[in-house]
């Protein structure tokens, strides 16, 4: 098997998980096999002294998908 990984960003203005789960839903519109997630790094927008939105960087894990070409 041979996997690919890809990075992405989310954001979300309710929680660091669900600006995960938006990048990692958005991926998988298009990607299939999603197999690993890794949160690389977690920043704040901060607006009148309070988190306004989260973001996420993310490694996003997958497996190749093997095609025979006819």
């Amino acid at each position: 098997m041979v996997e690919k990984i890809i990075e992405l960003t989310g954001a979300s203005a309710n929680s660091i998980e669900d600006a995960v789960n938006i990048a990692l839903a958005r991926a998988a519109v298009t990607i299939d096999g999603i197999r690993h997630v890794h949160v690389d790094d977690i920043s704040a927008t901060v607006e009148n002294g309070a988190v306004a939105h989260w973001r996420v960087k993310i490694r996003v894990t997958f497996a190749v998908q093997d095609r025979l070409h006819e």
